[in-house]
């Protein structure tokens, strides 16, 4: 049965996606012009605001810290002493601690992240994995001051009796090695906030890198199974090459987590202005934990410029390290466009 079009329409005057059923012509969809004009308006007006905010938020660290810069200049980022009595600073001590604290939170956090993902991916029975994923997950939801807390009174104990005291007494007369291990013992320094920023980014890292691995086609990994390829094999020269930009993005987020956590850190960091030895069970300071310790007290002047000149110190190793990152992704990407 050939349907009929209404009399004076032909297949010519009629496009073939304006006709129902029936062969006649669907009726006109009616747009108006400004829901759509009001749309993207609103869409553009969102992002000049994103960035008319961080405009406003540089210009105001460096207002609030111009006191501090016309003082020290650049000579703030390598002079280790904070004396607020005799109003002397120098951010040293506090970039060193937030980048070694951050360092070891990566170098932990990053093969266990992968481990976890490679887990879930691809060697977990199939009960296990959403249970196993969500409990993960849920470690992103815990507040940072609980991780402090728990750092604090339970891990700090614990590292001090099993890790660090035994440690000191092997290699504690070891010229170079016995200086990684000195300081009292009593479980607070780099290492424990490292340890706790590493188990804070381990979900977001993880999350991340089992999201990407399952991107993968499972075609390319029956495909390599198939030839006889090992689960370590496919995850080397498959999945990974397939999303390392992805993976990279993951670590990149885990990065910025540590950076910027304040109050985990400010627990167990111990919250000394010292940069004595290399020591990982010194105590140590931060950015973030001196701008939660003093800034409410520092008075009007040097002080106060001084925390806010580490603000900026703070945001521009963020800004660094992400647009580090950002270039690295389109280099991948470029070169991956390049090979296909």
């Amino acid at each position: 049965m050939t349907a009929s079009l209404p009399a004076g329409a032909s297949l010519k005057e009629t496009p073939i996606e304006r006709l129902d059923p029936t062969g006649s012509p669907a009726p006109a969809r009616r747009f108006s012009a400004w829901p759509d004009r009001v749309f993207a308006g609103l869409a553009l007006a969102a992002a000049w605001i994103t960035l008319a905010l961080l405009a406003g938020i540089i210009l105001s660290l460096f207002v609030g810290a111009a006191p501090a810069i016309r003082e020290y200049g650049l000579s703030f980022l390598w002079r280790s002493e904070w004396d607020p009595v005799q109003d002397r600073y120098g951010g040293l001590v506090m970039i060193y601690g937030t980048l070694m604290s951050s360092f070891i939170a990566l170098l932990i956090a990053v093969p266990v992240s992968f481990g976890i993902a490679l887990f879930l991916t691809e060697l977990s029975p199939s009960w296990l994995k959403r249970p196993l994923g969500t409990a993960i997950e849920l470690l992103a939801a815990v507040p940072s001051i609980v991780y402090g807390m728990w750092g604090l009174l339970v891990f700090g104990p614990i590292l001090s009796t099993y890790v660090q005291q035994p440690l000191q007494s092997l290699f504690g007369d070891v010229p170079i090695v016995g200086q990684l291990f000195q300081g009292p013992p009593v479980g607070l320094g780099l290492l424990s906030a490292g340890i706790i920023l590493a188990i804070m980014v381990i979900p977001f890292i993880a999350a991340v890198m089992r999201d990407v691995f399952e991107v993968t086609p499972p075609m390319l990994k029956e495909s390599a199974y198939g030839l006889g390829a090992t689960t370590w094999e496919v995850v080397y020269k498959v999945v990974l090459p397939y999303t390392k930009t992805g993976v990279i993005g993951g670590i990149m987020l885990g990065l910025g987590r540590a950076l910027g956590e304040t109050m985990a850190v400010t627990f167990v960091i111990g919250n000394m202005n010292q940069l004595n030895s290399l020591s990982l069970f010194e105590a140590a300071n931060s950015i973030t934990s001196a701008l939660a310790n003093e800034f409410a007290e520092a008075g009007e002047g040097l002080h106060q410029a001084s925390l806010i000149y580490l603000g900026l110190v703070l945001f521009f190793i963020t800004f660094v390290v992400l647009s580090m990152s950002k270039l690295l992704l389109m280099r991948l990407q470029r070169n991956e466009g390049t090979r296909s």
